[in-house]
C-alpha cells in the first residue's frame, strides 16, 4: 500500500502505486498516476494528466501539471510524463503541452535542482543535470547527459545535444551541438565538453578526432554545407563526429550556436 499523510489531499481517481509516499499538505489530482517507490514531499501540487514513474524523489513545494504559460492554450487535453529515478528539487515547475494531446516529457535519472522551470512541450531525455533556476521555454529539447548551469534561460524551440554543457548565467538562443560547450550572456560555442567526454570514458583517439572534426566544421573557409560534407567523408567512422553532422543537418527553427572568431581556430 502507498503511504499517504493524513493531511494530503488525494482526489478520487488518482492512482498511487504500492510503496509510493505522499507528504503532508500535498494535493494530487484525479488523473495523476504515481509509480512504485516514488516519494512526493510536503506542499506539492500534482495535477492534470500527469504520469510519474518509479523511484522518483520529488521534494517540497513542487508544481507539476498545472496549465501551461501559453496565451494560446485553451484548455485542450495535454499531459506530463516523467520516467524513473529522477530527483526534482524544491520549487520546480513542470507544465503540460499546450496543444491537444501534446506532451511535456522527462526521461530517467535526471537531476532538476531548485527553481527549475520546464515549460510546455519540452522534451528532457535521460541523465541530464539542470542546475538551480534553469528556465526552459516551450518546445526545448535537451538530450542525454547534457548539463545546463544555473540561472540559464533557454529560448523556445532550442535543441541542446547529447553530452553538451552550458555555463551558468548563459542565455541560450541557438541550438547547441552534441558534445559542445557554450557560455556567455548570449551563449556562444566555446569548444567541446572535453572534461565530460573524459569522465564518461570516451577513448583518447575518439576525442582527438572529434576535436579535428570540430575545427573543420567551424573553420572560416567554405560554406557550412561544404564543411559538413568534408567531415562526413573524413570522419565517417567517428560516431560522435557524425552525430554532430547529423544534428546540424536536421531541420530546426533555430540557428546553430557558433564560436566566436577567436575560438574557432
Amino acid at each position: 500500500m502507498p503511504k499517504i499523510h493524513p493531511t494530503a489531499l488525494v482526489e478520487e481517481g488518482a492512482r498511487i502505486a504500492a510503496g509510493a509516499e505522499i507528504g503532508p499538505f500535498t494535493i494530487i489530482g484525479p488523473e495523476v498516476k504515481i509509480g512504485e517507490g516514488s516519494v512526493v514531499g510536503p506542499h506539492c501540487v500534482i495535477q492534470g494528466r500527469t504520469e510519474i514513474g518509479a523511484r522518483n524523489r520529488i521534494h517540497q513545494a513542487v508544481s507539476i501539471g498545472d496549465v501551461p504559460q501559453d496565451l494560446k492554450y485553451g484548455g485542450e487535453a495535454s499531459a506530463v510524463r516523467i520516467g524513473d529515478d529522477n530527483t526534482i528539487r524544491e520549487f520546480v515547475t513542470v507544465q503540460p503541452g499546450s496543444e491537444p494531446e501534446s506532451v511535456t516529457s522527462i526521461g530517467d535519472d535526471n537531476l532538476l535542482m531548485a527553481y527549475v522551470h520546464i515549460a510546455h512541450n519540452c522534451q528532457l531525455r535521460n541523465r541530464t543535470v539542470l542546475a538551480n533556476a534553469v528556465n526552459l521555454a516551450g518546445y526545448v529539447s535537451v538530450e542525454d547527459f547534457a548539463i545546463i548551469g544555473g540561472v540559464t534561460p533557454v529560448h523556445q524551440f532550442v535543441r541542446i545535444g547529447r553530452h553538451a554543457i552550458v555555463g551558468g548565467m548563459s542565455g541560450v538562443g541557438n541550438d547547441l551541438i552534441p558534445y559542445g560547450s557554450a557560455v556567455g550572456n548570449r551563449a556562444h560555442l566555446s569548444g567541446l565538453n572535453i572534461i565530460g567526454l573524459k569522465r564518461r570514458g570516451f577513448p583518447r583517439d575518439v576525442i582527438h578526432d572529434l576535436r579535428r572534426a570540430y575545427r573543420l566544421i567551424f573553420a572560416q573557409e567554405g560554406t557550412m554545407t561544404e564543411r559538413l560534407i568534408d567531415v562526413a567523408e573524413l570522419m565517417c567512422e567517428n560516431e560522435p563526429a557524425m552525430e554532430i553532422v547529423d544534428f546540424i543537418r536536421t531541420d530546426s527553427s533555430r540557428a546553430i550556436c557558433q564560436p566566436k572568431l577567436e575560438d574557432a581556430a
